[in-house]
């Protein structure tokens, strides 16, 4: 169970990584469609799970690497929006968020 602070830094976060992926981060999405879904914080708020969703699918794992290869700018980039919120900036990681692919494909089944 998350607290309401964790609650709060996980919705701030998900907001500043939107931002950045919208204006800042042009050069990583490269056209297209990313969304966070989800963020969860450690109790400790040392780390921080993002999770995220690709349109077009096809192109999720390309977007992946391309995240991971710039963890350390998105993460910079976060710490300047959440400098006064708190102490550290936290590690990010980014997972896919497939769930719109998976309602897809049973969509698909059942218009079969």
């Amino acid at each position: 169970m998350e607290n309401t602070r964790q609650q709060k830094v996980a919705k701030q976060i998900q907001k500043d990584v939107a931002e950045i992926f919208a204006k800042e981060g042009a050069s990583i999405v490269r056209g297209m469609l990313v969304t966070v879904t989800a963020v969860r914080v450690s109790p400790d708020f040392g780390y921080a799970k993002i999770y995220v969703s690709v349109f077009p699918f096809e192109r999720s794992r390309e977007l992946m690497k391309e995240l991971e290869r710039n963890n350390w700018f998105i993460r910079r980039a976060l710490g300047q929006r959440i400098r006064n919120q708190l102490k550290s900036v936290p590690e990010i990681q980014f997972f896919l968020d497939d769930s719109l692919e998976y309602i897809d494909q049973i969509d698909q089944a059942l218009k079969r």
